[in-house]
């Protein structure tokens, strides 16, 4: 099985509603890919750095599965992805990713984000970002997780705050030709701890896998 090569596969994190964890046939790359065509935000408002939703659907949808395969072909212990794909009621729905850069030294870790526009303002993207919380702090040992989100978004801005992040400074980054405000956020593992609302199960997390994020044996 490829879980045997390639050990995240075998990573999986529930909550209440929802599965988080790597696509595990082509047909679920499929049809998330039809998901991001169907709608990720309101079209006169782009929410990310890289504006990959503003293409035509044949590329957006191209885009979506060849950034998953990106993700896991460029794979690096030190600089590490994780593509996660969000599940509810057995379908894809989004994405929830959480990242780490020479992760054993920073003890931080960086998450993004999306979900069908369907999908939204059911709470479901509170609770994918929950999961990857929990993965981070009590999974992995994080100390710090960052997240952003640009002036305007106030959706993403809510998830950040009611999950106790704090702000923490300004980004000006220039999408699309037109200069941004990206505001960065911060959360510790003592504002994480008094912010927990959601149960989260981590399944699958053994040394492989940690030996794939470069922490092998490292965290108990």
């Amino acid at each position: 099985m490829l879980a045997d090569h390639l050990p995240i596969y075998r990573l999986r994190l529930r909550t209440e509603r929802l599965e988080l964890r790597l696509p595990a046939t082509f047909d679920e790359i499929a049809k998330l890919a039809e998901v991001a065509v169907a709608g990720v935000h309101d079209p006169g408002f782009m929410p990310f750095g890289i504006p990959w939703t503003a293409g035509e659907p044949k590329a957006v949808a191209r885009g979506v599965a060849l950034w998953y395969h990106r993700a896991i072909g460029r794979w690096d212990d030190q600089s590490w992805t994780l593509p996660f794909y969000v599940f509810h009621e057995g379908e894809p729905i989004g994405v929830q990713d959480i990242k780490g850069a020479e992760f054993t030294a920073t003890r931080e870790v960086s998450t993004g984000s999306w979900i069908g526009r369907v999908h939204q303002g059911k709470g479901l993207g509170k609770e994918m970002r929950a999961a990857v919380l929990h993965l981070a702090f009590a999974g992995l040992d994080a100390d710090y997780a960052t997240s952003g989100s640009y002036d305007g978004n106030a959706a993403s801005a809510g998830v950040s705050r009611s999950l106790g992040y704090r702000e923490d400074g300004i980004k000006l980054p220039v999408v699309q030709g037109v200069r941004r405000i990206e505001q960065r956020w911060r959360l510790s593992r003592e504002d994480w701890e008094a912010h927990r609302t959601h149960e989260v199960a981590i399944e699958g997390l053994d040394d492989d896998v940690l030996d794939m994020l470069g922490l092998a044996k490292e965290t108990p």
